[in-house]
């Protein structure tokens, strides 16, 4: 099962916990669920009525946190920390992770400088041993360290919440997606329907040679036959061949003596 799959069930865990506290009560699930090592999806978290309800009020941090970790990377962290609570150690983990999510989403092939820079790493060794143990193992990216290159060559990422305004454009992008994909079956039916046409003229042009393969073999039979009766009649004609019989019947000519 792979990430991205896994999420359902602890979606609906926290889901349901958030749904039945309020207020201060909501910090603990906040907490847990951002501390999570297998979530990284909080939208179904967010949009819980009793979380909503804590804009404007003095726990709203709370509600600030949960979309820090929806949409925003560690960079954003670290440019609104004054007025954030301090993350512990596995939330500030899966912030970065996530921050990696956010990058592969745009481009496959991250330069290690860029990561260090986005991930507060200080070298290439910390950084590799992140992608390595962080990322990959978890199961949330598959890809290549180039370290020739210095750089990460993303085959995979699994994928996070959508922004609010980013519905309008996936939708777009779906509906784009969805009109390729129609005008790509159509040409693939037409396809077909030549191929079957092409199949079934070449069987009418296959069986017309085989049956003129036929005439000709009938003709050179026919022409043959006629050749073996002409011969058979020239040498069975009366008088060509004399028969011994007749031969012995006919009277012997006399020799006369030469004078």
């Amino acid at each position: 099962m792979d990430i991205e799959q896994k999420q359902n069930e602890f979606i609906d865990h926290f889901v349901k916990r958030a749904s039945s506290l309020k207020g201060s009560a909501l910090a603990s699930v906040v907490t847990e669920a951002t501390s999570h090592p297998s979530l990284f999806a909080f939208s179904e978290i967010l949009a819980v009525p009793d979380v909503v309800e804590l804009e404007g009020t003095e726990h709203s941090v709370y509600l600030d946190v949960l979309r820090l970790f929806a949409y925003g990377t560690w960079s954003d962290y670290t440019s609104n920390s004054g007025r954030l609570p301090e993350l512990g150690s596995d939330q500030a983990l899966k912030l970065k992770q996530l921050t990696v999510l956010t990058l592969a989403e745009t481009n496959k092939v991250l330069p290690y400088d860029q990561l260090m820079q986005e991930l507060d790493v200080t070298n290439v060794r910390e950084l590799e041993d992140f992608l390595i143990n962080e990322c990959m193992y978890a199961g949330i990216v598959r890809g290549k360290l180039d370290q020739l290159q210095r750089c990460f060559e993303v085959q995979f990422a699994a994928g996070r919440d959508l922004k609010p305004e980013q519905l309008g454009s996936m939708i777009q992008t779906l509906s784009n997606w969805l009109t390729t994909s129609d005008n790509l079956s159509v040409s693939i039916q037409e396809k077909i329907k030549w191929a079957d046409n092409m199949s079934g003229l070449d069987k009418k042009h296959r069986k017309e040679v085989e049956e003129r393969v036929e005439d000709v073999k009938k003709s050179l039979s026919s022409k043959a036959d006629i050749d073996i009766r002409g011969h058979e009649e020239v040498y069975s004609e009366p008088g060509g061949v004399m028969d011994y019989e007749e031969d012995r019947s006919r009277p012997k000519r006399r020799r006369h003596p030469i004078s």
